[in-house]
């Protein structure tokens, strides 16, 4: 099945302006580039650590340890709510073995406190392709 992409729909919308009903405020911190190393290291912390964790398992398990993880990576990430509430990734969270720690994400992250809402009507038709 093959989807056409409506011109009233893309991220930035018709007239080149971005879409604030679906995608939110723009802001320009996110846009900015990061303004001192760690910062970029610690965006990259879960890949990072990722394959550092697939390395020595492939190292000590085989070559099928880390694809079978990785398979079940992606299926833990396709398991999502409706597109207008987020998503707690619990299952990821449990994959990964961090589940039982509480971050700074899982305190501010909150999606009560979420600037990103729309009708929820139109988020679901716009994400199954039927507008």
């Amino acid at each position: 099945m093959y989807s056409v992409p409506v011109a009233g729909l893309c991220p930035q919308g018709s007239y080149g302006i971005q879409d604030s009903l679906r995608s939110g405020f723009t802001s320009v911190k996110n846009e900015l580039l990061p303004s001192h190393p760690l910062e970029l290291s610690e965006k990259n912390f879960v890949l990072n650590q990722d394959k550092m964790n697939f390395s020595t398992l492939r190292n000590i398990q085989g070559l099928h340890a880390p694809l079978k993880l990785q398979m079940e990576y992606r299926a833990a990430r396709q398991i999502q709510r409706l597109p207008f509430l987020q998503s707690s990734n619990l299952a990821l969270d449990t994959l990964r073995g961090s589940d039982d720690t509480i971050g700074f994400e899982d305190i501010l992250g909150d999606p009560a406190q979420s600037e990103m809402m729309g009708e929820p009507h139109m988020m679901v038709e716009y994400k199954l392709g039927l507008l």
